[in-house]
C-alpha cells in the first residue's frame, strides 16, 4: 500500500408531384446531414472560439456500455462480464456491489471512472475506492484516488485487481468475486451523483513464472527536450474517445473547468515522460493554486501518477516524474508510479484546467502545450500463455499515433481512421456531403 499523489493502491398524382417529393426527401436528407454534422462537430471540433456563456462538452462515455444498478448488498450483485464496459451512478457516500466469476487462467482488472457534475466543489480527500474481494470480504486488490489538494472536481480513474500467484495464499480459488465501489465524501462536498464507466478486462498468465525482481538501477534521467515542430491536437472528452498522440509537441486550448484526454501506445521495455505547459494570459496576475491538473493512467484505466502546478499569469508546467520502462516486473512493486507501469499498451494523458481561471482569467480557452517523449527500444514482451489483448502495442496502434485519430475512431471505424489520417474533420466530410446534397436539390428543383 502506497500515497501518491491522490491515489492509493493495494495489492449509433403526377411527375411534377414525384419530382417534388424527391426534391423534398433531398433537402430533408440534406437537413439530416447538417444537424448531423452540427451535433459531431460540436464534440470533434476544438473550441477555440467559445464565449462565456457556453457549456463545456460531457465526458464523452462509451456509447456501448451496458447500464447496470450496482446492488446494496454482496447477495444481489450483478456479473461484470470480461471485455464489457458498464455504466452506473453513485451517489454521496455511495457503495456499489458487482459481481465476478472468475477462475485460474487469467488475471482480471476493474477499472471505475467517476464523472462528478463539471463545476462542483471538493473538500480534501473526496474521491472513491474500488476493490475486488473474495467471499470472504477479503481484499485482493484495491486503489484509493481523490482531488489531492484542490477543492474542484474532475473524472477519477483507478481500478482494481485480482491475480492469480501461487506464491500468494488468499484470493486464489476459482469461484465468486466482488468488485466494491465506495465513494469517500465530505460534508462540505456538492452532493450530486457521480456517473461511473465500469470496465473489466483480462490478462493471460505467463507460461512459465520467473523472477520478478525489479533491477536496481534504471534511466532514471528526464532526456533532452524533442526538437520538434508545435502541431495542433486537441485532446478529447474522456477515456474513450481520447485523441491518440506520438512523440512530439502538441497544441491544444483548454477552457476553465474542461479537462481533455489523450493517449499514448507505450510498448515493452519503453518509457514515458510528459509535460504539460500552460501559456501566458495578460488578462491578470492572480496566483490560483492547482490551476493544472496533469494526470496519467495506464491500459487498465488504473491511476499511475498526478502533478499539478498553479498559475499566475505567466507560463505554468506539470511534468510527471521519471517512470521506469513497461515491464512485467514493476508489477512487484509497492509505489503506483511504478506498479501502474506493468503492462504495454495505451496510457491516457488527462489535463484539467481549474474553473477558479475563469474568475481571475475570464473564461477564454488558455493555450496548452503537451510535449511527449517514448525513449528506448522496444524489448520482447513476457511469454504469455494467451492473447494479452490491450496489453500490447500494434502496427494499428502506432498508424492511429501517427495519424490522431482517436481511440473510437480506430476501434470502431476503420473509415474514421482515414478521415483522421488525412487530416479531415468529420464534420469537413459531412459538409461536403451536404454542399453534394444540396446542389442536387437545385437542380432537381430547377428542372
Amino acid at each position: 500500500m502506497s500515497r501518491q499523489a491522490g491515489a492509493t493502491t493495494g495489492n449509433g398524382a403526377g411527375r411534377r408531384s414525384g419530382r417534388r417529393g424527391r426534391t423534398a426527401a433531398r433537402t430533408r436528407k440534406a437537413a439530416a446531414l447538417l444537424t448531423a454534422a452540427a451535433a459531431i462537430g460540436a464534440v470533434t471540433a476544438p473550441i477555440a472560439w467559445a464565449d462565456e456563456a457556453a457549456p463545456l462538452p460531457p465526458y464523452s462515455f462509451d456509447p456501448s456500455a451496458q447500464r447496470i444498478a450496482g446492488a446494496g448488498s454482496s447477495a444481489d450483485a450483478q456479473p461484470l462480464e470480461p471485455g464489457r464496459t458498464y455504466r452506473d451512478t453513485l451517489k454521496k457516500d455511495g457503495k456499489r456491489y458487482y459481481r465476478l466469476n472468475l477462475d485460474t487462467s487469467r488475471n482480471t482488472y476493474v477499472s471505475a471512472v467517476a464523472v462528478p457534475r463539471p463545476g462542483g466543489k471538493a473538500a480534501y480527500g473526496d474521491g472513491f475506492r474500488i476493490s475486488v474481494q473474495d467471499g470472504s470480504g477479503i481484499e485482493c486488490g484495491y486503489q484509493d484516488v481523490n482531488f489531492g489538494s484542490g477543492d474542484h472536481v474532475r473524472p477519477l480513474a483507478a481500478y482494481a485487481r485480482r491475480i492469480v500467484d501461487p506464491d500468494v495464499s488468499g484470493c486464489q480459488e476459482a469461484g465468486a468475486y466482488y468488485v466494491v465501489v465506495e465513494r469517500e465524501s465530505d460534508a462540505a462536498s456538492a452532493p450530486d451523483d457521480w456517473e461511473l464507466e465500469l470496465q473489466h478486462v483480462t490478462e493471460p498468465l505467463l507460461k512459465k513464472n520467473g523472477p520478478d525482481k525489479l533491477p536496481e538501477s534504471w534511466p532514471s534521467g528526464t532526456p533532452a527536450p524533442l526538437a520538434a515542430e508545435q502541431k495542433k491536437r486537441q485532446g478529447g472528452n474522456g477515456l474513450h474517445d481520447a485523441v491518440s498522440l506520438d512523440k512530439g509537441e502538441w497544441r491544444a486550448d483548454i477552457r476553465p473547468g474542461q479537462t481533455l484526454f489523450w493517449r499514448v501506445p507505450v510498448d515493452w521495455g519503453q518509457q514515458l515522460f510528459a509535460t504539460a505547459e500552460l501559456g501566458s494570459s495578460d488578462a491578470g496576475d492572480d496566483l490560483v493554486g492547482n490551476a493544472l491538473a496533469l494526470g496519467l493512467t495506464n491500459p487498465a484505466r488504473g491511476f499511475v501518477a498526478l502533478k499539478t502546478a498553479s498559475y499566475s499569469g505567466d507560463p505554468a508546467r506539470a511534468a510527471l516524474d521519471p517512470l521506469r520502462p513497461v515491464d512485467h516486473k514493476n508489477r512487484s512493486a509497492y509505489d503506483d508510479g511504478t506498479n501502474g507501469m506493468r503492462f504495454a499498451g495505451w496510457y491516457y494523458l488527462s489535463a484539467t484546467l481549474s474553473p477558479e481561471i475563469a474568475e481571475e482569467y475570464g473564461d477564454q480557452p488558455l493555450p496548452l502545450i503537451l510535449r511527449v517523449d517514448v525513449t528506448g527500444a522496444k524489448q520482447p514482451g513476457p511469454d504469455y500463455a494467451g492473447d494479452p489483448g490491450v496489453f500490447q502495442v500494434t502496427t494499428g496502434d502506432r498508424d492511429a499515433a501517427a495519424s490522431g485519430a482517436t481511440g473510437a475512431e480506430a476501434a470502431d471505424d476503420p473509415t474514421m481512421a482515414v478521415v483522421a489520417a488525412g487530416g479531415l474533420g468529420l464534420g469537413t466530410v459531412l459538409l461536403v456531403g451536404l454542399g453534394a446534397w444540396t446542389l442536387l436539390a437545385r437542380r432537381a428543383a430547377a428542372r
